[in-house]
């Protein structure tokens, strides 16, 4: 008889042939398969082929209810009317030109209106580069070198955003680029102003996003938000938040929630209506040395920048996602959270959630949950059980990501949201006998 793992995975395996085929096809021409490491994972990710809406279809016609939307970028789900249509219209224009475009200067303006911390800003093609930018603008504003950056968070993929506190860790990274990294622990004030105490001669800025989202959504405290920019302040550094996936959380971004203005902000995702696209921006003083008529500005180009097919969605984006909208699946988000709190103790099995509006993040465990290293604990003490839940609602069709993070798009619906939850507690409840057996100690008393 085979054991519920093996269950699990030939039910995957059984379901999906057809990207099982092409994997192994992919295996040839890509490492490993894929060209983009956070949508691997085992026995080997099904490959998608069309989106509608909140569903998503597979290479073996499979249908799912799509709770990842892109790692959060399709805020208004796939092929959205008002999106493509702008996005048609721009295109029939052409797609970009060598030179200034209108669509830049208006999906601009409803930034700067929206953000409080953006008065002008630049346009990208990703977070990656948007948080890059960030950092390179607040070196030069500065005159500094140094990043201030919290253990555990992601800020995308140049060699300063994915630099670890382990040397071991970062193959590809160079030594010498760690003389210019401090680390703290998120909601940790004390750590940073120790760090500032010692060194705010050398740093340039505390980058970090207000809530980490790939970090698993420890929530700030109170008064931490407000206690860096008091730091910030007080030692005369920048600081800059990563708003590439918090930004969707209000009109404003998180920092309108939070009422704390950074002096510079990074973002990418909703603001391009599912096309390529970062953003940073800030005070009109930083911001004012990308301007190529001023003596000694800083160079900034890209083939791609503010791409006109990407502003015209970006504005269609943006106008589809009013205050209400916001509210409407920040609440679904709220409701997903506590179904799913309350699958884990109907099942007798630890767990919990965190959640911030429409993002939610499922953890192996209970406490508190304050930083980056506590969302670790609870993964490394859960072996491969987010692994098996993430098989098990592939297997009853609910899309998300391998590492338990879930979000909520416009297009879905109260019944799809009750759905997840249904489908949520009958995948744990396939998983108990397991973790009963192998992780006595996630049985609750």
């Amino acid at each position: 008889m085979k054991t519920i793992p093996e269950q699990i995975i030939q039910r995957f395996l059984q379901r999906t042939p057809k990207s099982q085929a092409m994997n192994l096809r992919a295996q040839r021409v890509l490492p490993g398969g894929n060209t983009r490491t956070g949508v691997h994972y085992a026995p080997y990710p099904a490959f998608m082929v069309e989106g509608s809406g909140a569903q998503l279809t597979d290479l073996d016609g499979n249908h799912y209810l799509d709770l990842l939307n892109n790692f959060t970028s399709l805020v208004h789900g796939h092929a959205h009317p008002a999106l493509l249509d702008a996005a048609s219209k721009q295109l029939s224009n052409g797609g970009v030109y060598a030179s200034p475009m209108v669509k830049q200067v208006e999906l601009a303006e409803l930034i700067c209106d929206r953000v409080p911390g953006v008065s002008q800003l630049r346009f990208c093609n990703s977070g990656t580069e948007a948080t890059m930018l960030a950092v390179r603008a607040a070196r030069a504003f500065t005159r500094r070198s140094g990043i201030l950056k919290m253990h555990g968070a992601y800020h995308g993929s140049h060699d300063l955003a994915a630099a670890t506190a382990d040397p071991e860790a970062d193959c590809g990274i160079p030594d010498g680029l760690r003389q210019n990294i401090f680390f703290a622990p998120f909601n940790d004030l004390d750590a940073v102003e120790n760090i500032l105490a010692a060194h705010a001669n050398e740093i340039a800025a505390i980058l970090l996003e207000p809530v980490p989202n790939a970090g698993g959504i420890p929530l700030p405290r109170a008064g931490y938000l407000q206690g860096l920019r008091a730091l910030a302040d007080r030692y005369n550094v920048l600081l800059i938040f990563d708003e590439v996936v918090t930004l969707r959380l209000n009109e404003g971004g998180y920092q309108k929630i939070a009422g704390v203005t950074p002096d510079l902000t990074a973002m990418g995702k909703i603001i391009g209506g599912g096309f390529a696209v970062g953003a940073f921006g800030g005070t009109a003083d930083i911001m004012t040395q990308f301007d190529p008529a001023r003596p000694g500005h800083i160079p900034h180009s890209g083939t791609f920048n503010g791409h006109s097919v990407t502003m015209a969605a970006g504005i269609a984006s943006l106008a589809e996602l009013s205050r209400s909208e916001i509210n409407r699946i920040n609440a679904l988000g709220d409701r997903l959270a506590a179904g799913f709190d309350e699958a884990f103790a109907e099942a007798g099995i630890v767990g919990k959630t965190t959640h911030v509006g429409s993002l939610v993040q499922v953890h192996w465990r209970t406490g508190e949950i304050t930083n980056m290293e506590d969302v670790s604990d609870g993964f490394r003490g859960a072996g491969d059980l987010p692994y098996l839940l993430h098989l098990a609602m592939l297997n009853r069709d609910i899309y998300s990501a391998a590492r338990g993070e879930y979000n909520i798009s416009t297009v879905i619906t109260d019944s799809q949201v009750e759905r997840a939850i249904t489908n949520f507690n009958e995948s744990l409840h396939e998983l108990k006998p397991y973790v009963a057996a192998q992780f006595p100690a996630l049985i609750a008393d």
